[in-house]
């Protein structure tokens, strides 16, 4: 059976590469099922674009990254409006790849209301199969820093340490030039992100608890609150209704 990543955004796969590889050395199929849309198809087309070229550099075929949010409306940035109608196109293209055995998400950290929408939809469609998150980008327990990136939080639970061979880790931090269109956002990202592995003992990646879903992700100020506005209180009642919703058949 297959390893499925669930994901809001083109090029949040970049930071589930340790995953990834690991997935590979044991012989996993993997699937990439994206769901927000975007403002034109040229960009929707571009950014996929990217993500493909991505996975061809791990060995991966480019058609295992599907749009499944493709013509949705769910705007990058606005899954939480529309987190009810992306369940019938999960559904459907987890019924195309067929049977998984596992579920990667980027975590449920507070960092952005689409990663945390994404884990709500992914532990709704996996039916108890295992759910492993990623730490991207947070500002638990931050003053003056805006965020941190690569850091898992403790609420989240025991973190697993992924190795990686110095040529994979060299490879990794190379490959961000496959994202060009995202070059802003990973100048501001990366420095941080590897930094954190460098210094807090390397990858880590964690379970996903879906009753981890029903509390906030860490006291204090979460970063999408103050960085993109959107408030805890509206991406919890996008999770519930996620969470009330029948399962798959």
């Amino acid at each position: 059976m297959a390893v499925v990543y669930v994901l809001a955004h083109f090029d949040d796969e970049y930071a589930a590469l340790p995953l990834i590889r690991e997935a590979q050395a044991r012989g996993q199929a993997q699937h990439f099922l994206y769901l927000a849309d975007y403002r034109s198809p040229q960009i929707a087309a571009r950014r996929l674009a990217e993500t493909r070229a991505f996975l061809r550099r791990l060995g991966l075929p480019p058609e295992a990254a599907r749009h499944v949010g493709l013509g949705s409306g769910a705007q990058d940035g606005q899954l939480h409006r529309h987190a009810a109608g992306l369940i019938p196109r999960l559904d459907a293209a987890l019924a195309a790849v067929g049977p998984a055995e596992r579920f990667v998400v980027a975590a449920w950290e507070g960092g952005h209301p689409d990663h945390d929408v994404v884990a709500a939809l992914a532990a709704r469609a996996a039916r108890g199969a295992p759910i492993e998150q990623f730490a991207l980008y947070n500002r638990r327990g931050l003053a003056a820093l805006p965020f941190q990136a690569g850091v898992p939080i403790p609420e989240n639970g025991p973190v697993r340490r992924v190795r990686l061979s110095a040529r994979h880790w060299l490879a990794w931090a190379a490959a961000v030039v496959d994202y060009p269109s995202q070059a802003k956002t990973w100048l501001g990202l990366w420095p941080s992100m590897f930094a954190n592995y460098l210094l807090r003992g390397g990858y880590g990646a964690q379970g996903l608890d879906p009753a981890r879903l029903e509390a906030r992700p860490h006291e204090g100020d979460l970063l999408y609150e103050r960085r993109f506005g959107v408030s805890y209180a509206e991406v919890a009642r996008a999770v519930a209704a996620v969470r009330s919703a029948p399962g798959p058949a």
